[in-house]
């Protein structure tokens, strides 16, 4: 979220914002925001449906927010305790591809900020989200947690905020809000007053009441509901406990739903979190549903309030509350019918990453990015679903590979190495798909920098492929063999393996994104090498062949190549135009690894063109996402070169204290600011142009009329380290 109030300073956060108006709780505002002010850790409980969602983003969203932010992590839609530290790191928007767990990533961007975290949706988590409070609030002391669940976290130091029901005029406000969605209008009917009293002023309950107003009057609500009342009440008018009263008024609701209605309401508890019209078609109809009717059934649930919808960046979405979707689940439990839903829903997802992995290739790159981001929720569902039934096996390891473009090209190998490595432990269903995990594991392993553990995939999926005769499984372990040992400084291998691997590809007709980035990869070693036109040749193909598909992941690193060759022969305006290009790109999809070494690269053109503060800068902003990525520069003497020329140049110009000085303010940046900066997005910071000294010629390696770089900086010949 953005504050938009010209007294108060720009922040970041992704609270949502409230597509309906806020009613009443006037004094539970207030009581909120002060237990805030005194606690670092302030519990919001209540029976579901009471508002303590509605209510904690309206206190987080309305007071002078922290300087780094507030940040809600929803959690109703995470299954797997282990998944909690995942979700975090997701809602924050951390991107990390080393081989760290994620409350390592956690800490380690946490540590120095001043944000507020509002944990939505924890009560099924209780155990795993209070041991993880707990560690950050101990190692964060600028970190204040509000937590939003039916019970507490039962920890140290929680102060815990209890939330009622409406008051009465609160409640009739309320339904009388919502009445108007129906185009009723019910301000001043006494049976209003009364119906929202029977319903003990709970929102849900009142909202779900409201959503029937297109069929029957306020009196004849209020007439079926005290007959189901007194049934619960052996005929007596005493009240129930809140709980009962929102399960029967959601229990009264859906026996007011046509046959159809209440087994579309059943059906949709499977979805994890949010989902769209296809998928519910699929997922949902057959034995009694036609797939043509499921949309006039899911908009009479829309207009009941037992679904609701939502405009995505994706398209329209739905979604249903965890108490009516809980509801749900139980009566699809009963039907008998809940393994066969389960399996549709994997069937689904399984067939929706096949379909996304097909289209990665093509101009909707981005449609797919964004469809994968909207779909976590129930791809991981489809994937537990799939490592923990008997006959799953082959599904997950084919689904857990077939997301490789999710892990890799979406930032997201921590997570995918872990889906990956549960899913070879099976046994194979058949061992193609397993194959296929043990490439992709090896290859999200080798981005990790973890050598051995990838190196050990790598081996095993070519002796199966080979002992099995599956060329194709060859080629990809090849490939990323190459791949490690480009990283390793083994350029003779690295070129040897894919040159072979890109042959494999082209005797078997395979034309992918990946074996693009081999081309690619191939490419960096040539220039590494020394032979820069081979490494433009191979790079400008790729280019090219991407344009030709509308690809844009591979083609952001043939450019970034093609950019080192601009700056060698002489022409940093070029070598600029092709990073910021590069850079934009890798950003997009969140690839990290992309995105630092464009910046690195830029840091070079930018002091070849005589802004050694700048670039200076920028090597500080590269240094701080570094460890995101894994070891700096992969440890390489041959990625490391330009930053070294780089840096040599610049204190030269700048002298040491200058130098490290605009490091260090580069290195206060986050990612979104330095990639703003970095693209000419982002101002300058104060006082930074005091430092800049006059420009000068840089001292180029590459070209013979270039002075000689200082003995402590290697030069870069074409590619090659000298002393």
């Amino acid at each position: 979220m953005r504050s938009h109030q010209p007294d108060r300073p720009e922040v970041h956060g992704n609270l949502p914002l409230e597509l309906d108006g806020f009613v009443g709780r006037r004094a539970e505002l207030s009581g909120l925001a002060r237990a805030l002010d005194t606690s670092r850790l302030v519990t919001v409980t209540g029976p579901g449906g009471i508002g303590k969602s509605r209510l904690a983003a309206r206190v987080a969203g309305g007071r002078c927010a922290p300087p780094d932010g507030v940040w809600r992590v929803e959690l109703s839609a995470v299954r797997d305790p282990e998944f909690v530290d995942y979700a975090v790191v997701e809602a924050l928007g951390l991107t990390d591809h080393t081989a760290r767990l994620p409350r390592e990533t956690l800490l380690a961007h946490l540590t120095g900020r001043r944000l507020l975290l509002v944990l939505d949706g924890f009560e099924h988590l209780v155990d795993a989200c209070a041991e993880l409070v707990v560690e950050l609030l101990g190692q964060v002391p600028g970190l204040a947690v509000l937590a939003v669940g039916r019970r507490p976290l039962s920890v140290a130091g929680e102060q815990v905020f209890a939330l009622g029901p409406l008051g009465e005029e609160e409640a009739v406000e309320l339904f009388g809000q919502r009445a108007e969605r129906q185009g009723v209008t019910a301000d001043h009917d006494p049976r209003v007053r009364e119906l929202c009293r029977r319903l003990d002023g709970i929102p849900l309950a009142v909202e779900l009441a409201a959503g029937r107003l297109g069929a029957l009057s306020p009196a004849q609500l209020l007439e079926r509901l005290d007959d189901r009342f007194r049934v619960l009440t052996g005929g007596g008018r005493d009240a129930l406990p809140r709980h009962r009263t929102l399960r029967t008024a959601i229990g009264w609701s859906h026996e007011l739903c046509t046959p159809q209605e209440r087994l579309l309401w059943s059906r949709l508890s499977v979805f994890a979190g949010q989902f769209d019209l296809e998928a519910a078609e699929y997922v949902c109809s057959g034995g009694g549903l036609h797939s043509d009717d499921v949309l006039d059934v899911l908009s009479a649930l829309l207009a009941q309030s037992v679904v609701a919808r939502a405009a995505t960046a994706t398209g329209v979405r739905y979604r249903m509350l965890d108490t009516v979707r809980a509801y749900g689940a139980e009566w699809l439990e009963a039907t008998g019918d809940a393994g066969r839903l389960r399996r549709r829903h994997r069937d689904w997802y399984v067939g929706l990453a096949t379909w996304c992995e097909l289209e990665w290739f093509s101009p909707r790159q981005d449609e797919v990015a964004a469809r994968i981001e909207a779909e976590l929720p129930n791809l991981r569902c489809a994937l537990e679903h799939c490592l923990t039934e008997p006959d799953g096996a082959e599904l997950g390891q084919h689904l857990a590979g077939s997301l490789w473009f999710c892990w890799v090209g979406c930032g997201r190998l921590s997570e995918g190495r872990h889906w990956l490595e549960r899913s070879v432990e099976l046994e194979p269903g058949t061992e193609h798909a397993r194959l296929k995990a043990l490439w992709v594991l090896g290859y999200v392993a080798v981005l990790q920098g973890d050598t051995v553990p990838a190196l050990a995939a790598l081996q095993e999926c070519r002796q199966e492929a080979e002992r099995s005769a599956n060329p194709t499984a060859v080629a990809y372990a090849e490939h990323r063999t190459g791949c490690l040992a480009l990283v390793s400084d083994d350029m003779p291998r690295a070129e040897t393996l894919l040159r072979s691997s890109q042959a494999r590809y082209q005797e078997i007709g395979e034309l992918n994104s990946n074996v693009l980035m081999g081309q690619v990869e191939l490419a960096m070693a040539r220039a590494f090498l020394g032979d820069l036109p081979d490494a433009v040749r191979l790079c400008e193909d790729v280019r090219q062949v991407c344009e030709d598909h509308g690809e844009r992941w591979a083609r952001s690193y043939a450019l970034y190549v093609l950019a080192y060759a601009a700056w060698s022969e002489g022409d940093p305006a070029r070598a600029r135009a092709l990073l910021t290009d590069c850079l934009a790109c890798a950003h997009a999809f969140h690839d990290l690894l992309g995105s630092v070494l464009s910046l690195e690269l830029l840091a070079l053109v930018t002091v070849t063109q005589g802004d050694a503060a700048e670039a200076a800068l920028l090597q500080g902003a590269a240094a701080s996402l570094w460890p995101s990525v894994g070891l700096s520069l992969f440890g390489s003497a041959h990625y490391n070169a330009p930053h070294e020329l780089c840096e040599a140049t610049a204190r030269e110009r700048l002298g040491d204290e200058r130098y490290e000085e605009c490091v260090r303010q580069g290195a206060r940046l986050d990612r979104e600011a330095a990639v703003a900066r970095a693209l000419g997005r982002g101002g300058r910071e104060p006082g930074l142009d005091a430092l800049r000294a006059p420009r000068g010629p840089v001292r180029h390696p590459t070209a013979a009329a270039r002075t000689q770089q200082p003995a402590a900086s290697p030069t870069w010949k074409g590619g090659e380290t000298a002393g």
